[in-house]
């Protein structure tokens, strides 16, 4: 059931989404016309709602993670979820995680690390540009997750204040600078993962790899195909996302034994 303060996905007919958070006793402006919230109140998840002029009905949903992030205000690209998903499983992110996410941005893999970890874990996010700081904390504010996650404004070149975490996510233009700061800050057998629009990044950050106990090495790609819904017709749509970045993935141990090369 709807109550005030809640954020609802208003699910249009032709795919059209509409996110607003629920304010007793006022009115949301919409390109289609003007939502009265009251009429929200109450209502359970997955019924209908008409507004505006035309009298356009929706259907009312709660918005998923994915929603929040598309709509949220940013000033940063960020993670698809394509790549996003993949990126917590290989990190193995669970309940209890301790995890360092660097150049934190609008805050969504903060927001995606912080919905996994939980009351047990905890998320600790570096950014050192002041006006992408204070919007990450607005947005885990107003996603609620803010009490899972620690934001400092501070650059990573002197190191990370935690030791042992079991995740590190490096975002960040120049990464191959970084790599030392983070496997000092890695627990052994704790895993990186490293975000490389272009694959002279990939490059500099495989050498940089070599040079410390990291192993089981990977590069990837993902590309994802969206189809229409179509029974009589299912084909792709004829635009996709493609390349978005990159993505290194190593796991660090204590000491060499030999080479590390993956095959």
């Amino acid at each position: 059931m709807v109550k005030e303060g809640d954020k609802v996905l208003l699910y249009g007919e032709d795919g059209s989404k509409i996110i607003i958070t629920v304010e007793k006793g006022k009115k949301k402006g919409t390109h289609l016309g003007h939502v009265n919230m009251d009429d929200l109140i109450g209502k359970e998840y997955g019924d209908l709602i008409s507004f505006g002029k035309k009298e356009r009905t929706f259907y009312i949903l709660p918005p998923t993670y994915i929603d929040l992030i598309f709509n949220m205000k940013r000033r940063t690209q960020i993670v698809y979820p394509k790549d996003a998903s993949y990126i917590l499983f290989k990190l193995d992110i669970k309940p209890g995680s301790r995890v360092i996410d660097t150049g934190v941005g609008s805050g969504a893999m903060c927001g995606a690390f912080a919905r996994i970890v939980g009351n047990k874990g905890k998320v600790y996010g570096y950014e050192r540009r002041e006006d992408f700081y204070n919007l990450a904390k607005k947005n885990l504010e107003g996603w609620n997750l803010d009490k899972f996650v620690e934001l400092k404004l501070r650059d990573i070149a002197q190191g990370f204040d935690e030791m042992n975490i079991d995740a590190l996510l490096l975002d960040v233009p120049d990464p191959y600078n970084y790599i030392q700061q983070c496997w000092q800050a890695l627990k052994g057998g704790g895993k990186i993962g490293i975000i490389c629009p272009t694959t002279n990044q990939v490059q500099q950050v495989l050498e940089r790899l070599y040079e410390y106990p990291f192993i089981d090495v990977e590069v990837w790609e993902n590309l994802m195909r969206r189809f229409k819904p179509n029974p009589e017709r299912l084909r792709p749509f004829d635009r996709m996302v493609a390349h978005t970045t990159y993505l290194v993935f190593a796991t660090k141990v204590l000491r060499k034994m030999g080479g590390v090369f993956g095959e």
